[in-house]
């Protein structure tokens, strides 16, 4: 209705403009700056409304259904639907789209719920919502592509339904989340933009749902775990306090990816040399994986974090014993890991590895394999992870959205939507004396357990993941500030599979097992 009176006015304005000539032409040449100057104020208001995005009203089609978890049937409401936030002059800027499933029987508000989403940034919530901890799932086997269609969903005996209840979110931007009104994208594509957008959509949900007295726990993976960083903060400022964080595919600090900072080698070699191990190129193998990277951990701290500091004072002789060592770790020649200065970067790494059979490894699952059509380029020329898994997603999930859950867009649903968001995302955070600085979100997270000293987190990581290291988010997680009591609140899971830690079907039924101990010690 609001837009409708606007573009009426609008109309309005252009036919009026209409007779501004001949009016004109029929007044003293002392009216005529006021006409122009008319003119310019009614072209101004035509352009303002004709910018203002329309304004859907709010949606919700809840729909019944039932899984088997753990042998026992849990009935549920899957409720999809949208919900506007709004501006400090109460003016509408983002229409979310979410997906809520809520198990029968819940006991007076006081059922656990957990906000998942996904990261980016620029992704929508797809991923977790179709591949993890849902009551359906896409199907797939493990480290090999997923053939064409038709796909399959089946249902997920490992869903957390019943646990707690689930509600996937859509990012600004992504999905069928969008910005509607007089919303630009640099109101909500940030760090700290982005946090205030889900505070809102979060405190609105429990609000309209009665779910204030409710255990709350935040879900993020990649991006999402530095989104859930700085929203466990910002709800906390508003007088919302979590039970427990779960970090899966963690990045706090984007600084181990800067150019120049030997930080970001030291803590990407154990996950280098967990692939080097999968795929059979670390001489004398060892059998255990977990005793071979705590070896590779303790010498990427020690060792090899003291020969690099040293830069290019580095003594010939430590050079060749740190190179020798690596290249047991990683499967590389001595030579090639001293031509790169015993600096091994992940795309270098993922070229090199099987340069000899000609094929590259993902990043986001060095498990997978491809294959370029340049072998002797120096970085891969895409993400075979990546490739082997979008089609089916984006498939199923559309399918699954109109067939199962009744909903249905006249707009395409955007998976990724990084051309728009990624490329405009404000990465600069303003400290307490109004300086920028770098994207670090540890200090937000920190501030978060020290202020509420029951909030438990969950650090879930895979082997295999380039994207998002485990031997970064372990350094990270043991810088925050925080007091031994207060660091006992973390507690991890390490898994035999890459950045989505659920294509891998044990790794999925273990780290439910985790998941659910990790529920039961946060709301018992």
């Amino acid at each position: 209705m609001r837009h409708y009176a606007l573009t009426s006015l609008a109309l309005a304005t252009v036919l009026a403009l209409g007779t501004l000539p001949l009016h004109a032409a029929d007044t003293d040449s002392k009216d005529a700056p006021k006409a122009q100057a008319d003119k310019k104020d009614a072209d101004k208001a035509d352009k303002s409304a004709s910018d203002e995005q329309p304004i859907p009203a709010e949606r919700a089609v809840t729909t019944k259904h039932s899984v088997k978890i753990n042998g026992r049937t849990i009935d549920y409401k899957a409720t999809a639907g949208t919900m506007l936030i709004r501006d400090e002059k109460g003016k509408p800027t983002v229409s979310f789209f979410y997906v809520a499933y809520t198990a029968d029987g819940g006991k007076g508000g006081k059922r656990p719920v957990t906000f998942f989403y996904n990261g980016g940034p620029g992704s929508s919530s797809m991923w977790l919502h179709m591949g993890s901890f849902g009551p359906v799932r896409v199907a797939n086997d493990g480290d090999k592509p997923i053939p064409p269609a038709p796909y399959h969903t089946v249902p997920n005996e490992q869903s957390l339904l019943d646990k707690t209840d689930l509600v996937f979110i859509d990012a600004p931007g992504t999905g069928y989340s969008q910005l509607v009104g007089k919303a630009e994208g640099k109101d909500f594509y940030g760090v700290d933009q982005d946090a205030a957008a889900f505070t809102q959509f979060v405190s609105r949900y429990v609000s309209q749902n009665n779910r204030w007295n409710s255990p709350k726990f935040l879900f993020g993976e990649s991006y999402g775990t530095t989104r859930s960083a700085v929203l466990a903060k910002s709800l906390q400022e508003k007088g919302m306090e979590l039970n427990g964080i779960v970090l899966m595919s963690s990045i706090l600090d984007f600084t181990v990816a800067a150019p120049g900072i030997d930080h970001g080698y030291i803590v990407n070699l154990p996950t280098e040399a967990a692939i080097a191990w999968y795929h059979n190129k670390v001489p004398n193998k060892p059998a255990d994986i977990g005793a071979f990277l705590a070896e590779v951990r303790r010498f990427a701290s020690g060792d090899y974090t003291l020969a690099l500091a040293k830069g290019d004072a580095i003594d010939p002789a430590e050079r060749d014993r740190v190179a020798n060592q690596l290249s047991k770790y990683l499967g590389l020649s001595p030579q090639y890991i001293k031509d790169a200065n015993l600096r091994i970067g992940p795309s270098r790494f993922r070229k090199e590895l099987m340069r000899d059979d000609r094929r590259t490894v993902g990043r986001l699952d060095g498990r997978f394999v491809g294959i370029d059509p340049d072998a002797a380029g120096e970085t891969p020329d895409g993400d075979t992870a990546s490739d082997a898994i979008t089609g089916a997603y984006v498939a199923t999930f559309n399918q699954y959205a109109a067939n199962e859950l009744k909903f249905t867009e006249d707009r395409p649903y955007l998976p990724n939507n990084y051309a728009v968001v990624g490329k405009s995302w404000d990465w600069k955070r303003k400290n307490s004396g109004g300086w920028t600085q770098a994207t670090y979100v540890g200090s937000d997270l920190g501030d978060a357990m020290r202020r509420n000293p029951h909030l438990k987190v969950f650090s879930a990581n895979g082997y295999y993941d380039l994207a998002t290291p485990f031997y970064a988010t372990e350094f990270d997680l043991t810088h925050l500030g925080l007091e031994p009591a207060q660091l006992k609140n973390i507690s991890y899971g390490f898994y035999p599979s890459g950045h989505m830690i659920y294509l891998d079907q044990k790794s999925l039924e273990q780290t439910k097992v985790d998941l659910s101990h990790f529920y039961e010690d946060a709301a018992p």
